[in-house]
């Protein structure tokens, strides 16, 4: 799967936009909250919230060991980073983002909810 896919499957979230808070670095958010890490353009990964705690998406980590790892600062919470270019099949890396896109938008303030999600 290739990076701009993966940009335009997130873009097509109700209330997705995209935000660079870092030189260089691309999220994509829902409201005020992150549910998607891109990184730079090269980078070739998604960054996703994988499970309500570590322990589950260590599952992430077993089944795919050279192209899932924790990802930094937020691996305790359960995100995960994802290589796009991998053995993850595109239909589990779009499961994965919208496993992500929807706990990030339970936990919203209502007023943030975008209709339709």
């Amino acid at each position: 799967m290739q990076r701009d896919e993966m940009l335009a499957y997130c873009l097509a979230k109700p209330g997705a936009w995209v935000d660079q808070p870092w030189e260089n670095d691309e999220v994509v958010k829902v409201g005020s909250r992150i549910f998607a890490f891109l990184g730079n353009p090269e980078t070739g990964t998604v960054g996703v919230k994988c499970g309500a705690n570590r322990e589950i998406a260590d599952e992430w980590l077993h089944r795919y060991p050279d192209d899932a790892s924790v990802m930094a600062y937020l691996g305790r919470s359960g995100w995960n980073t994802l290589r796009l270019a991998g053995a993850i099949p595109a239909d589990e890396l779009y499961e994965a983002v919208d496993a992500s896109y929807e706990a990030v938008v339970r936990k919203l303030p209502k007023r943030e909810r975008p209709a339709g999600a």
